[in-house]
């Protein structure tokens, strides 16, 4: 299989997991914010605007709801008294979970249409499916307070 066939599938996982993410009481960029806190740790608003893709304002007003939702909140940088990290919560955490919960039910019913042999191939793929992410994600698992 040819590089360019192995990221297009790995592009419907990405659609995949949006549609076990259905129906949404949060964005995208709210969850993967969420979850990007809870697997890394603290982050500057700006380290997440660059992770998530999209512009510092954007990310401000997003830190600012999930503020006020109680799902994170803000703490003095360690590194940096001058700045700020955002940091998630144990309600962000609950939220994360229960959305998890959610997906893990749907996605048994999808998998419960396969074959056993289908089953089995996808199990004995995620341990390379899980190198492969934390290569890519490498870069970011430097804490806050640690650059």
């Amino acid at each position: 299989m040819e590089v360019i066939e192995m990221a297009a599938g790995l592009g419907r996982m990405v659609t995949l997991a949006r549609v076990l993410g259905l129906p949404r009481e949060m964005s995208l960029t709210a969850v993967a914010t969420l979850a990007d806190l809870e697997r890394f740790g603290a982050r500057r608003v700006t380290e997440l605007a660059v992770f998530e893709g999209v512009t510092q304002p954007a990310m401000t007003q997003l830190v600012t709801r999930l503020e006020r939702e109680g799902l994170v909140e803000r703490r003095d940088d360690p590194a940096d008294g001058r700045a700020v990290v955002v940091e998630i919560t144990g309600d962000g955490r609950a939220v994360l979970a229960a959305r998890r919960e959610a997906q893990a039910q749907r996605l048994a019913e999808l998998l419960a249409e396969l074959s056993e042999e289908d089953r089995a191939a996808l199990a004995a793929a995620l341990p390379v499916l899980d190198r492969l992410t934390d290569q890519a994600l490498r870069p970011y698992h430097t804490p806050a307070g640690a650059r």
